[in-house]
């Protein structure tokens, strides 16, 4: 069976779409080495397997089941009992000559029934029709019906829509069952020699009839046709065109307003023919599909200046002609005096420019292969553009071999009425270079499936409130775009977008569309230049789950709680992490991490509070135990170890060296150093040998004599330093000596004993050695506290210990 392409009903759609299926499964199924059911969304196909009767095993789930091109005879009591939500039906193409009435007892819910091509003989007998009340689509052509009588169960069929029937005879009354039934198609399929009686058409009341004719042309019949349906389609005519043109052009008033060719085979002058005579009639529309062209002029062909006729369709035509001048075939249509011209899904490469200022106000050239020149002629070296369609508001050429957007904006310049601009699945791109000339009015522009980028901003209408982009190359709206203060909705679906859009151009935007960009982790603070967005649809992104898309989730959560002014589009199902692999496919909504991790303030006073708390308790703790002292008595006392081992002096130079140190102390010091430093460094403990002058100085030989002896028999030189010692000039004399006699042993052959804090100020100016060795040397500091009194003994004596030559007490008295 035949479909129109003009049908308006969507079950129309639903069978050929449902054919195709069939179709596909039906080859599919010949292949198969052995009987088998294939199950796909509860579809049985059991179509081309040698049945001779209906399966017993058929599922209770089965909503559509494809029996079609098998050997069935029968459909019996039961057949069907197990398949109590079966939709669809079709046993066409069997040998099917009986139906019991109780076959479809079962099936309450069946919608589509197909029982063409079989060998039912009489549609006065079809009593099974009493169980499918809900049928919406029934088809009986191509059996071994001789009338087309109807039996009294169709008239239960209200909620029928489609009902196609065959047969060679029709008469008054035949219909008169179904006169109450409201259909949407009535198909005739007229087999053999017609025999029609006219009237017999009247008790149908559908609003659309198809007509495939098969034989000579039936005049009488479409009388009626003309006379009792809005719309009437004519199927697989190749002859009789002259008469339809006749019985058109003998009719002052045809109740019929759209009629159609389908898959037609014609000549051009018995075309011409045919539209010149329907533009003079009140048929409102005329559609063409599917037709096979032959005898194209070679010349202009005459076009009428005036119609009743509104709207042209001509869609997939078929040119049998080599040699023809294209310029004339062109002319024939863009000329026409109708208001919506529609040529579709036809390989023509050009159309020329209305002579006069044209009436159409839509255009429709989609799916043909339109180039750059479209409109216009070139006159010498001068292309002279199109002025004669100033009344198109509409105008489609999607899917065309459009290549350049500015040379299109120059095309149309002149179309001051153009509102809607279909420019979709092109070859458009556009240089960047100005010059694009829109015209103002243009409010809707599709610009879908080209390869355009972000340059497209700056080769816009200004007033387009309406403005689709997908599936381009774009892969950025910045601030410097071109302002386009009316858009409300802009559709950048399947592009190369790598953040969110700025606003600042697009004050009114209202709707945005970014699916399945390049979206990794959107900035939401760009959102906030959108002010009047109320719906985003940014889903089927390649969304990194980290901190810094957790702006844009809570903004989808609190969408999902009601709170957001804006709309999300599939929130949260089309939203899913595919980084990092661990949350790879999670939703958005269910994507967690906390909040410290990301507030880079509230981690670093996570961070700093307690690290802020555990130094005031070791600094507290420190200051209590007063372990800074202890440190650096450790650290005094590693270093002196550290010094001793590497400047461990050569043997000859400790030639003469007696003592480990010489000590150097105001007599009112005295206490001290005999109480306390000369037991601690002599004892056994200790095992040093000191030199001091209540012991070492030799009596009746000069002071100075014997402080420079004493020096130069010491390893090391110890001053203890106080109040007193800076009051005292001997002892500045032995630290004089002493800063000169041991230049030679390095810097760590003097050590400073702090008895008690002597402040700079206190010291006099010409005690400069001394000024300058507190300064420069680091001073043990003699502490009151009896725990840490072991600490500073052991950092003493390991500043002061050496490996003295080995002396004999005589020696060392002498």
């Amino acid at each position: 069976m035949t479909m129109s392409q003009n049908s308006f009903c969507p079950l129309v759609l639903f069978r050929l779409m449902m054919g195709s299926t069939i179709a596909i499964f039906c080859a599919a199924a010949m292949l198969m080495p052995q009987l088998s059911v294939s199950y796909l969304r509860n579809y049985i196909d059991l179509s081309s397997r040698n049945l001779s009767s209906v399966p017993g095993d058929l599922p209770k789930e089965a909503e559509y089941i494809d029996l079609s091109l098998n050997h069935i005879r029968q459909l019996k009591r039961g057949d069907f009992r197990n398949t109590p939500i079966l939709r669809f039906l079709n046993i066409s193409g069997n040998c099917l000559d009986s139906i019991h009435p109780e076959t479809f007892l079962h099936t309450p819910l069946l919608e589509d029934l197909d029982l063409s091509h079989n060998e039912l003989k009489d549609l006065m007998d079809q009593p099974y029709l009493q169980h499918t009340e809900n049928l919406v689509a029934l088809n009986l052509a191509h059996n071994k019906f001789l009338t087309m009588t109807l039996a009294r169960e169709f008239g239960s069929l209200v909620k029928l829509q489609r009902l196609t029937l065959g047969g060679s005879t029709i008469s008054v009354g035949d219909f008169r069952n179904i006169a109450d039934v409201e259909l949407r198609v009535m198909s005739l399929f007229l087999e053999g020699v017609l025999v029609y009686e006219p009237g017999s058409l009247q008790d149908v009341y559908a609003r659309r009839l198809q007509v495939k004719f098969n034989n000579k042309f039936p005049h009488d019949l479409m009388e009626d046709a003309l006379s009792f349906f809005p719309e009437v389609e004519l199927l697989e005519l190749s002859r009789g065109y002259q008469e339809l043109s006749k019985q058109l052009s003998q009719r002052s008033e045809i109740y019929t307003s759209c009629l159609y060719l389908t898959h037609i085979s014609i000549n051009w002058p018995d075309f011409t023919q045919y539209v010149h005579v329907a533009l003079n009639t009140t048929v409102t529309h005329l559609g063409v599909s599917g037709v096979t062209m032959y005898r194209l002029p070679q010349n202009a062909t005459p076009v009428a200046e005036t119609s009743r006729v509104k709207s042209l369709t001509f869609r997939r035509a078929v040119v049998r002609s080599f040699l023809f001048s294209q310029e004339a075939v062109y002319n024939f249509f863009i000329n026409m005096p109708v208001e919506n011209l529609a040529l579709t899904e036809t390989s023509i490469i050009h159309m020329t420019c209305p002579k006069s200022e044209s009436p159409i106000t839509q255009l429709n050239f989609s799916y043909c292969s339109m180039t750059d020149t479209i409109f216009s002629r070139v006159e010498g070296l001068i292309t002279v553009e199109c002025k004669t369609l100033g009344n198109v508001r509409t105008l489609a050429l999607a899917g065309n071999n459009l290549k350049s957007l500015k040379s299109l904006s120059i095309r149309m310049q002149y179309m001051k009425s153009l509102q809607d601009l279909d420019l979709s699945l092109n070859l458009l791109v556009y240089d960047g270079q100005k010059g694009c000339v829109w015209p103002q009015n243009i409010s809707s522009m599709s610009l879908s499936s080209n390869g355009l980028t972000d340059s497209v901003f700056q080769c816009l209408p200004e007033n387009v409130e309406r403005l689709d982009l997908q599936n381009n190359q774009i892969s950025a709206v910045s601030s410097s775009t071109l302002g386009l203060v009316r858009l409300w909705y802009l559709n950048l679906n399947a592009n190369k977008l790598l953040d969110l859009p700025v606003c600042h151009n697009f004050p009114l935007l209202q709707e945005l569309l970014l699916k399945s960009n390049s979206l990794h982790t959107p900035s939401v603070d760009r959102l906030k230049s959108c002010r009047s967005l109320k719906t985003l649809d940014a889903s089927s992104n390649p969304f990194t789950c980290t901190c810094d898309l957790i702006g844009f989730i809570q903004l989808g959560l609190k969408f999902e709680k009601g709170g957001a002014a804006v709309t999300f589009l599939q929130w949260p199902h089309g939203y899913y992490c595919s980084y990092p692999e661990a949350v790879r496919d999670s939703n958005l909504n269910n994507f967690w991490i906390p909040e410290i991790s990301c507030n880079s303030y509230l981690l670093a006073a996570a961070i700093l509070c307690p690290a802020v708390v555990v130094m005031t308790v070791v600094l507290t703790l420190c200051r209590h135990f007063d372990i800074p002292w202890y440190l650096g008595m450790i650290w005094q006392w590693m270093q002196a170890k550290h010094r001793a081992r590497q400047r461990q002096p050569r043997p000859e130079v400790l030639l003469g060296i007696e003592f480990h140190a010489f000590v150097s102390y105001s007599q009112k010091d005295a206490a001290w150093v005999f109480d306390h430093l000369l037991p601690n460094l002599e004892s056994p403990a200790g095992g040093l040998r000191i030199c001091h002058h209540g012991k070492n100085f030799v009596p009746g030989k000069p002071i100075i004599n014997n402080i420079m002896t004493c020096v130069e028999k010491s390893r090391r030189c110890v001053f203890v330093l106080s109040a007193h010692f800076v009051k005292s000039d001997w002892c500045h004399y032995e630290l004089y000596f002493t800063s000169h006699q041991h230049l030679a042993l390095g810097s760590d052959s003097v050590v400073l004993v702090l008895l008690e804090p002597v402040p700079q100020y206190l010291i006099p100016s010409k005690y400069y050695q001394l000024k300058f060795m507190m300064a420069r040397h680091t001073y043990l500091e003699w502490p009151q506290d009896r725990a840490k009194q072991r600490l500073f003994w052991a950092n003493l004596r390991a500043a002061l210990q050496a490996d003295l030559p080995h002396l004999t007490v005589t020696e060392i008295e002498e």
